[in-house]
């Protein structure tokens, strides 16, 4: 068993840590990748308004209705060119947005797991005879504490797979949208 109750307070404490150093890391991400997201919407409805305003001004200069035609077909390519590139801006995103909470989250689990590792073996090589209910005590009061950091690691990572599957059914209506805009135009 501990040798005193600091050892305990000292390792509940780096539990605790760990939990909230996962916590701020994955939130921080998910942040950065919702800056990013609102920068890229940005830039592209600035594109967008440019792209049109630049349009309608072609065509309300074309002598004819053929012309007016021309110039709204030589806008609608790189429109569509546009929402592809959006599309693919968007995916980069996510993918690091991915990469970076399962590479943190991971790399927090190793750290609280092997913190634990040695929080049992600290638990258990002094164990006097008599002393095992104990023993089994302290070692579920450590697995419960691990499960909860574990927990808060898989509602993390679920929040951020709800993000990405939000941002992937917005890029298919914005696709299609532009799609059938180009069509009517």
């Amino acid at each position: 068993m501990f040798t005193n109750p600091e050892q305990f307070a000292s390792a509940t404490k780096t539990l605790f840590e760990l939990q909230m150093m996962t916590f701020n890391a994955l939130t921080s991400k998910a942040v950065e990748g919702v800056e990013q997201v609102v920068a890229l919407n940005m830039a592209t409805a600035k594109n967008s308004v440019e792209g049109s305003m630049a349009a309608g001004k072609e065509m309300s200069q074309a002598k004819d209705a053929k012309a007016a035609m021309a110039a709204a077909a030589a806008h609608a390519q790189p429109n569509v060119e546009g929402v592809v590139e959006y599309g693919s801006q968007l995916k980069v995103i996510i993918d690091d947005i991915h990469t970076e909470f399962t590479s943190a989250a991971d790399a927090h689990i190793a750290e609280a797991k092997s913190t634990l590792s040695a929080l049992i073996y600290d638990v258990t090589k002094n164990v006097k005879p008599g002393s095992e209910n104990a023993v089994q005590i302290m070692k579920a009061a450590i697995d419960n504490a691990f499960q909860g950091y574990e927990q808060v690691t898989q509602a993390t990572r679920q929040a951020v797979q709800v993000v990405e599957d939000q941002i992937a059914k917005a890029t298919e209506q914005v696709a299609p949208n532009e799609k059938r805009a180009k069509k009517a135009g």
